[in-house]
């Protein structure tokens, strides 16, 4: 009697479906199973109400400008995955804003615009794996706030840029295994994220040489970069460019260290052949100045010419008359010696008192 019972309510449950113009199977969790049913877009009489939705191995269409699905709040769970989906459009799941998971394997998508996920700030786990993916944009992620599981899987990624390896930090778990990673130099900002991620296996496809070897396992002289390197102070130049270009070649151990008697040797040269252009230059200087300081005798009065006591006397016989003679004699020995000691020149001059006396003197002789 039961089986019959079941039965039954199965049968009206399709019949339900049929005649609300939907094939998929709804049950009693809020889930709705429309897997493999070739439909090319999503039915638009499915419950509001639900949780999850299965719309996988369909031939389903992306609108170019709108959305996927109707408005569905309630929905957590959606599976779309072995779609033929090539290009998801901006803003396509935009009115999904509950949605938790979002399952796009096997969907051959080989772009994502920058805005296909906007509108998905509560989503925690997203699914890209075994799709065609050959770039990663770095705007897709960043309406992604909540992003706690990426698989990026069996892609075409050759390599991944600074910028999007700084914004999976924020994720915790990325899988990025089963690409054809390309390990040269660069791969080293993905080699440095891999090392700091011990929990993720990615595996070189080229070249030939490091086929199959992990990425974070190699280093810089296997990846081909050239990298500044920190040297001894004893390691010469020479040996630096040689390390710097061929990163095989190591500086030689040992001689290294030898180098430094002949800098402190050629700094002492140095300082010596400064010290004696300073001394040099001090002496040539100091002989010009003692030259020009050096003091001299002056020359006697007598040697240059007449003293100036005998062009006095020449003045004074040639002025006065035959009465002064006595009055006006020639100065001693004595006298030009007191005044040689006093250290002035007096001028023989005629004090107003005695010329009066000269020219009363003189009208008299006229008159006479």
């Amino acid at each position: 009697m039961a089986p019959a019972c079941l039965l039954g309510v199965c049968s009206l449950l399709c019949a339900w479906s049929v005649v609300m113009g939907h094939p998929c199977a709804l049950d009693h969790q809020g889930w709705a199973d429309c897997s493999g049913k070739s439909l090319l877009h999503v039915p638009s009489s499915l419950p509001s109400n639900i949780t999850g939705l299965d719309l996988s191995f369909n031939s389903l269409v992306i609108p170019i400008h709108g959305t996927l699905l109707m408005p569905l709040p309630s929905l957590r769970s959606l599976n779309l995955s072995s779609n033929a989906l090539l290009a998801l459009s901006p803003a396509v799941f935009s009115n999904l804003e509950a949605l938790r998971l979002l399952d796009l394997s096997s969907c051959s998508i080989a772009y994502l615009h920058r805005d296909a996920f906007k509108g998905l700030g509560n989503l925690h786990t997203l699914l890209l794996r075994n799709n065609n993916l050959q770039e990663l944009e770095v705007p897709s992620l960043l309406p992604l706030k909540a992003l706690f599981h990426l698989d990026l899987q069996h892609n075409a990624l050759v390599s991944l840029d600074a910028l999007n390896l700084q914004l999976m930090e924020a994720i915790p778990q990325v899988r990025l295994g089963g690409n054809p990673w390309v390990c040269d130099c660069a791969a080293h900002p993905l080699q440095q994220w891999l090392k700091r991620r011990q929990a993720v296996q990615v595996t070189c496809a080229s070249p030939l040489g490091l086929q199959g070897q992990e990425v974070a396992a190699l280093d810089f002289q296997d990846l081909g970069c050239q990298m500044k390197r920190r040297f001894p102070r004893g390691v010469s130049t020479v040996q630096q460019i040689t390390v710097t270009h061929s990163n095989t070649t190591t500086p030689p151990t040992g001689k290294g260290g030898r180098s430094w008697p002949y800098l402190v040797g050629f700094l002492v040269a140095a300082i010596g052949i400064s010290i004696l252009i300073a001394l040099a230059a001090k002496c040539k200087l100091f002989h010009k100045n003692f030259a020009s300081y050096r003091h001299r005798p002056l020359p006697e009065t007598s040697s240059i010419g007449g003293s100036p006591m005998e062009d006095g006397s020449g003045w004074d016989r040639s002025s006065s008359g035959p009465g002064d003679s006595e009055s006006h004699r020639m100065p001693g020995d004595a006298d030009l010696q007191a005044e040689d000691d006093d250290g002035f020149i007096e001028d023989n001059y005629i004090q107003p008192n005695e010329q009066m006396q000269e020219e009363e003197e003189r009208e008299l002789h006229l008159s006479i």
